[in-house]
């Protein structure tokens, strides 16, 4: 399951999106007429599409599709994976980082299908606390590791930009199972991840 290319968003859902984003145009008093904004409609309704393309992609399934059988049970940690995604309340953007780590039960995952998982995810309307606990039932599904965490740390513009208007202000979210549950393993995570966190 590929990220959307250019060339393949779904012209009947881009028509209609750049519709209705025309007429929001015209209500909040600006001309979709004049010459910058003539394909701002169509430009963002095919940004959409890209920006809640998670909905057509399943994390399990990307997880599955690089499953190795490897008999070891020690730690394995994905640090600062970038991350990008809309706060379902205002649709504004918040933006961070995610540190996922799980101790294999006998099944490992390629690195990289670690961070399409937080693409996946974040690639949705979200809130920050269902983001972290998606990423964490996805691996638990998949991999049935002996334990999951996550922690995400990000800042969002709608607190940035409106309201409050905290512009410095983060907002960290954890999600711990199975061995992350004990104290000992729980502390070395957070150990070996805290020199990136703020």
């Amino acid at each position: 399951m590929a990220y959307i290319k250019q060339e393949s968003y779904d012209q009947e859902i881009t028509d209609e999106l750049a519709g209705h984003y025309r007429s929001a145009l015209s209500l909040l008093g600006e001309n979709p007429d004049r010459e910058g904004l003539l394909k701002t409609p169509d430009r963002l309704a095919k940004a959409m599409q890209y920006l809640t393309q998670g909905y057509q992609m399943d994390a399990v399934e990307i997880l599955n599709s690089a499953k190795f059988h490897e008999p070891i049970s020690e730690m394995v940690i994905v640090k600062d994976i970038e991350l990008y995604s809309l706060c379902e309340h205002h649709l504004l953007p918040f933006i961070g980082k995610a540190h996922v780590a799980y101790i294999p039960n006998g099944w490992i995952t390629g690195l990289s299908k670690v961070a399409r998982v937080v693409d996946v995810f974040s690639h949705r309307l979200q809130v920050q606390e269902r983001l972290t606990v998606q990423i964490l039932e996805a691996i638990k599904e998949a991999l049935n590791p002996l334990g999951v965490a996550v922690v995400i740390e990000a800042k969002h513009l709608c607190m940035m930009m409106r309201g409050v208007a905290k512009q410095n202000s983060y907002t960290t979210t954890s999600s711990f199972d199975g061995e992350f549950e004990n104290d000992r393993t729980r502390s070395e995570f957070m150990k070996l991840i805290s020199a990136n966190l703020h």
